[in-house]
């Protein structure tokens, strides 16, 4: 028996834990982790701009495309002795986690970083890192390499103004890819001089001998209309309505009902994106709900035989909202979501008496807006009969309700249209994001695909994912399958190129076998083949779908002496939208394997056997081809 004692006890000291574990403190080391290091710097400067310290920010994405700058005209980090510590208070910053000057009331107003890590993560995973300050009439320097310092801070020479640069290089011990998208970090950018309206965001492309110059003095109300433009959405109203509000929080928001047939609701907590929401979402939804709830009642404007949910109240809507708190309470250090209790209702009661105030100052507005709710419910309840309707109408001619996790395609003629079913939200957003939406829809499924094989119809269609799919499709299923109703002309499934991703293939292509054959036998069902490996050698960059094509590329294509460079891909999330596009989306480019039924009776003995309740059935199936079984991926 091994004795487990104290001696067996590891305590990680300094930035060790952070090395060891960085997924803790940057969501993972694939390509979202490393960008995630850019934003930290970034965010520290913006603290100092939203705070009234700073009026730029400089980016420089280096020519190497594997270094970066982040350079502001804020205060500059003290550079002074701690009096506790004794040690600069540059050096404390970067080199001990939980350090800064967002802890203590005055020293910041708001923040998106409070917890104190951001600088010196990105200094533990960097394999160089060089800060310089101007204060007082002189410039300071120190350099760093894996969180340790390199020699004492030093004076460089004299220097007018404030501020502080930060150069890092990513350690590639840490990261297996270390060049940064010029693209991600652009995008970045922009959305961050339009949150801080009169900031100046410069980023430099040394990579492309580009400059990029970022100023929007009317801020989240520009912002809005680029989403529209870049969204290719139509108004149902040409102003929008805008509220910006400060009482202990600042809120600023604007929003538009659009023709879409989806919301859509961009929202921030300090300059900081929060994809995944949280409770100013949450009051910001409410809010818009019962502000046009209310003055649908006050006017008598309720529609005959059609009870309004908050789902047709809110569809088309496309909103950006931003807020600003002194004490935000994150889901994590990435960020990614708001849950501080008391934001719901500040934002809530705010948003309510404001837009419905705005609603009646301009009646002709709300009117075309409460066109466009009724509409959708009486779309929503017509749904529930078959509709005859193939091509796709606008949003103010009564078309079907599709699920609002539906990004659906803009082309209004089924010819040419696929249908792509991804696994989770992540991978739905690169697909979203990566796609050709004038053609080209995705439909996330959340959770579990269930495993259909030997349930009854009605039984599947209490599942929200499977009805969800099947409503999306418009063609029914069972007896009432309509083949002419079908939106699409193509249906891919679209998962992670793993296990993982394998069964959730086959639990699809079982549901689509038993309940919609149809499809497979018109040709209308495809799987897609993402690349699980990227392969770098040289200039000359290859796709490989499993790892008997990698070793194929390795052995036949890589030429010369050139030292290949392999990224295994964990899943579709983490791909970048334009990788996805170019090997998986771009018809030009990528692989789609046809579901055909080459032996009816040989297919239906495997989809019982394996799919079925019987486990001797199956362990005697995969027993009996255990040896075609040469490498797992687990």
């Amino acid at each position: 028996m091994t004795n487990y004692d104290a001696s067996d006890i590891t305590v990680l000291e300094g930035l060790e834990p952070v090395r060891k574990r960085p997924g803790m403190y940057i969501g993972g080391v694939a390509s979202a982790g490393l960008h995630h290091l850019v934003w930290e710097l970034v965010d520290n400067a913006i603290d100092e701009a939203m705070n009234g310290h700073a009026s730029e920010i400089t980016v420089t994405l280096h020519r190497d495309g594997r270094s970066l700058t982040c350079a502001d005209n804020g205060r500059g980090i003290p550079v002074d002795v701690h009096p506790k510590h004794k040690k600069p208070a540059i050096e404390i910053i970067f080199t001990t986690l939980h350090a800064g000057g967002k802890f203590e009331p005055g020293n910041y107003k708001t923040a998106g970083g409070l917890h104190g890590v951001g600088a010196s993560v990105v200094n533990a995973l960097s394999s160089e890192l060089v800060a310089r300050v101007r204060r007082g009439g002189s410039e300071f320097e120190m350099r760093f390499h894996a969180g340790q310092v390199q020699g004492k801070l030093k004076t460089v020479g004299k220097a007018r103004g404030t501020g502080t640069t930060v150069f890092f290089r990513p350690d590639p011990e840490i990261f297996p890819k270390t060049e940064f998208s010029a693209e991600v970090i652009r995008e970045r950018l922009e959305v961050a001089s339009f949150l801080h309206k009169g900031l100046r965001v410069v980023f430099a492309d040394e990579t492309q001998d580009q400059k990029h110059v970022f100023h929007h003095e009317s801020g989240i109300v520009e912002f809005l209309e680029s989403i529209l433009r870049e969204r290719k959405q139509r108004s149902v109203h040409d102003a929008s309505f805008t509220l910006f509000r400060e009482n202990g929080l600042r809120i600023e928001a604007v929003l538009r009902w659009t023709e879409s047939t989806d919301e859509h609701v961009r929202s921030f907590v300090n300059g900081i994106p929060t994809g995944s929401g949280g409770t100013h979402e949450n009051g910001f939804r409410a809010g818009v709900v019962k502000a046009v709830r209310n003055f649908i009642e006050t006017h008598n404007l309720s529609p005959r035989g059609v009870t309004l949910t908050a789902e047709d109240i809110r569809e088309g809507l496309c909103g950006v909202l931003s807020v600003f708190l002194a004490e935000p309470q994150f889901q994590g250090q990435t960020k990614d979501r708001l849950n501080n209790p008391e934001v719901q209702a500040a934002v809530d009661g705010a948003v309510r008496p404001a837009l419905e105030q705005w609603l009646n100052q301009n009646r002709s507005i709300a009117e075309q807006v409460v066109h466009r709710v009724i509409l959708a419910a009486r779309a929503r309840e017509a749904s529930r009969a078959a509709s005859a309707a193939v091509t796709r109408r606008s949003a103010t001619s009564g078309r079907l309700t599709l699920p609002g996790k539906l990004s659906d395609c803009t082309s209004t003629n089924r010819r040419d249209t696929e249908l792509f079913i991804v696994e989770g939200d992540s991978a739905g957003g690169s697909a979203k994001q990566g796609r050709d939406r004038s053609r080209q829809a995705v439909l996330p499924l959340r959770g579990k695909v269930l495993n259909t094989e030997t349930l009854s119809i009605a039984k599947v269609l209490e599942n929200r994912e499977i009805a969800d799919l099947v409503t999306a499709l418009g063609c029914g299923v069972g007896p009432g399958f309509d083949l002419e109703k079908l939106r699409y002309e193509r249906i891919v499934l679209l998962a992670d190129a793993d296990s993982d991703g394998n069964h959730i293939t086959t639990l699809l292509l079982t549901f689509f076998y038993r309940h919609l054959p149809q499809l497979i036998r018109d040709k209308r069902l495809f799987v897609a083949v993402p690349p699980l490996y990227r392969i770098d050698a040289g200039n000359d960059t290859f796709w490989a779908k499993d790892d008997d094509d990698k070793e194929r590329i390795l052995r036949t294509r890589v030429k010369g002496n050139a030292k290949p460079e392999i990224t295994r891909f964990k899943g579709l999330g983490e791909m970048m939208p334009k990788v996805l596009w170019d090997t998986t989306l771009n018809p030009a480019t990528r692989q789609f394997v046809r579901v055909d039924i080459a032996d009816a009776l040989e297919t239906d003995r495997i989809v019982s056997e394996l799919m079925g309740k019987d486990p001797s059935a199956r362990f005697h199936f995969i027993m009996d081809r255990a040896e075609e079984a040469q490498a797992l991926d687990v």
